[in-house]
């Protein structure tokens, strides 16, 4: 299993909204490393929910339920993607960015270094502390 996070801004698809809608495709992805990402996700697959710009918060935990699918966001015959994901958990407490940045364990995050992809690979054991700091 791999683990990764994918960012919402909440004003555009929160994380309330997808429980609500209980899942939803991941669909609107327009740069090739994240799209590359999308395609490497297999059905259990952990995801964090990365609530982006206003909030800047890890707020929940889903699952990628199938494999990637052409996007049907995207013209037809594009090399664009989605992937189906469900939620598991929110998180106790929401995990803000600068928790992130100060935890000594996620100084390699992908989040961190490369902050304007929208589809990232999370380390196990940074997934595992991002989930430490949201249970406190």
């Amino acid at each position: 299993m791999k683990h990764w996070l994918v960012k919402s801004e909440p004003e555009a698809y929160s994380w309330t909204t997808f429980v609500q809608e209980d899942g939803t495709a991941w669909t609107g992805v327009r740069n090739y490393q994240a799209r590359n990402n999308l395609n490497l996700m297999r059905p259990g697959d952990l995801v964090l929910y990365y609530h982006s710009v206003s909030e800047k918060a890890v707020v929940g935990v889903a699952e990628v339920a199938a494999v990637a699918h052409p996007d049907a966001t995207a013209e037809a015959g594009s090399p664009w993607v989605a992937v189906p994901l469900r939620p598991v958990q929110p998180l106790p407490q929401p995990v803000s960015l600068a928790q992130l940045k100060a935890d000594a364990r996620l100084g390699e995050l992908a989040l961190i270094r490369q902050s304007r992809l929208s589809v990232l690979p999370v380390r196990p054991e940074e997934f595992d502390a991002i989930l430490e700091l949201g249970a406190k």
